[in-house]
């Protein structure tokens, strides 16, 4: 092909996405669009701008990072990374905002709307960190923490979170694209205010007041759809629910394609929501239920949840921020959030970068990894639910090494160290603390479809839980090296003894 004809080309193309913007429909042309196989929602037809973002190395990196941290270390199959998920999201935000868009033409959502949503929901993960939430869950605050503990010069974020470095991504990419071709938002329609609407989806509408500047309060509906800060229904849910479900192989109840069909916007209490069916209320409790038993079952699965805490470990000793002096043969980590360019390079390549390296000052963080990898955990004693009065971590650890201290083994050649265990305390909830979430969702009726208000008590089964969170106390044994394997089992028969005892004690746990 000729050079003319090639530039002929192109501005069909930008001719051909120039008419189908002028259009009333959501539809865009075969001819723009590009078709995605993916195994959860089949073939995903997704608009060209959204794979001009795809093609971008801050994008591909996601491909770098594991959905579910080291879950996959205890599930095989759930190796699916951020990428795939990105890409399910922005297929997902596309769908529920069509069904609105042909439901409800009077709200006047237009293809702008559409391509800044679908753009958000593709965007919204950029910012995670090494093994996901370990990253910005536990590396960067216990960064923080040794950096004031030591009197290092503390630099960190308040409560850092990885939406806030999403959006420094997303404005990377926006800059990158521009760098190419200036008018390339331009030529789809968007503009500067399009991409605050973009920032503002991915970090979720938290306030009553509506003070955001990418949409006015008339569409306010648009910022519940990628990340919800209402109730916690939205599409990021919907695609790592089914997609999570899938890979570890877990049965997943709730339904999102059914929902997504009874999806309706109504005004409540001065602002548009986006509400459901009523009929559809169980459908919407099974939705906070299944992200409880992914909790349970995987995502705080008691050997998954002990690797993440190694690995963190790993990180922050390989971490050269929290040393004096910066040693150049360690990892920038913490300090990488305060640049995109040092951050794009941080990926769950890093395990293999510090188990291949030789460098003196990373042997600790090396030896972690290898503990992981050989299996060598520390052992799992017990774990038991906690009632309301004995919620305090600092007063469980005391009375714990108390109970240890306390305990006389059964077998004469075993003695227990209360310094040999570590104690957590693990949140279970089903989204909102301990609040019931169904309370804090809109539904309408058949027969009056305009007006919608929480559900009802009647209106609900009931066997629904009172309660809506709890807290797992768990004890886990430091295997040390020097121990051989029938005396490590000896003490761990112990403490399981010796942990059933602290239970059944005043502490009334179960």
């Amino acid at each position: 092909m000729s050079g003319s004809e090639g530039t002929k080309d192109d501005m069909k193309k930008t001719t051909k996405i120039t008419e189908d913007l002028q259009k009333g429909s959501l539809r865009f042309s075969k001819f723009t669009m590009k078709i995605f196989n993916d195994p959860i929602h089949g073939h995903m037809e997704l608009h060209p701008l959204l794979v001009k973002i795809i093609d971008t190395p801050q994008f591909q990196r996601l491909r770098h990072i594991k959905q579910l941290g080291g879950t996959y270390l205890v599930y095989p199959g759930a190796s699916h990374n951020r990428f795939e998920h990105s890409l399910g999201v922005a297929y997902l935000a596309g769908c529920l905002v069509k069904t609105l868009r042909d439901n409800q033409p009077e709200l006047k959502i237009n293809k702008q709307d559409f391509l800044c949503v679908q753009i958000a929901g593709l965007c919204h993960d950029l910012g995670h960190g090494p093994f996901s939430h370990v990253f910005d869950g536990r590396v960067i605050p216990k960064a923080k923490k040794m950096k004031i503990t030591k009197g290092l010069p503390d630099d960190i974020p308040e409560k850092w979170k990885h939406e806030q470095m999403s959006v420094q991504m997303f404005d990377d990419i926006v800059k990158s694209l521009k760098a190419e071709n200036e008018d390339v938002l331009k030529e789809h329609g968007l503009d500067d205010k399009d991409v605050t609407f973009i920032k503002e989806l991915i970090e979720g509408a938290k306030t009553s007041e509506w003070t955001y500047k990418g949409r006015d309060k008339d569409k306010s509906f648009l910022y519940e759809i990628v990340a919800n800060k209402q109730n916690g229904i939205d599409v990021d849910k919907w695609d790592y629910f089914a997609r999570d479900c899938h890979h570890l192989g877990i049965r997943n109840s709730f339904d999102h394609k059914r929902l997504l069909k009874f999806a309706r916007v109504c005004k409540v209490n001065g602002r548009k929501h986006i509400c459901f069916r009523d009929k559809e209320a169980d459908n919407v409790y099974d939705m906070f239920r299944t992200r409880y038993t992914l909790h349970r079952q995987a995502y705080q699965h008691k050997i998954g949840y002990i690797i993440d805490i190694m690995l963190a470990e790993a990180l922050v000793r390989a971490d050269r921020d929290l040393r004096e002096g910066k040693p150049e043969d360690m990892l920038k980590i913490s300090e990488a959030i305060k640049t995109t360019e040092d951050y794009s390079k941080l990926t769950d390549d890093i395990f293999v970068q510090i188990s291949s390296s030789t460098a003196d000052n990373l042997r600790e963080a090396r030896d972690i990894l290898n503990k992981i990898v050989r299996r060598k955990l520390p052992k799992f004693v017990g774990e038991a639910r906690l009632t309301e009065k004995n919620k305090l971590k600092e007063e469980l650890t005391e009375t714990w090494k108390a109970a240890v201290e306390k305990y006389k083994p059964t077998d004469p050649t075993v003695s227990l160290n209360a310094e040999d265990f570590s104690l957590y305390v693990v949140d279970l909830d089903h989204g909102m603390k301990d609040k019931n979430p169904i309370e804090y969702v809109y539904f309408y009726s058949k027969r009056k479809p305009n007006e919608a208000s929480a559900i009802k008590d009647y209106q609900l089964s009931s066997f629904l839980p009172q309660k809506f969170n709890e807290e797992l106390v768990r004890v886990y044994y430091k295997r040390t090296d020097g121990n051989k394997e029938e005396e490590e089992k000896k003490k761990v028969e112990e403490a399981e003894k010796c942990f059933k005892d602290w239970c059944s004690s005043k502490f009334e746990l179960h």
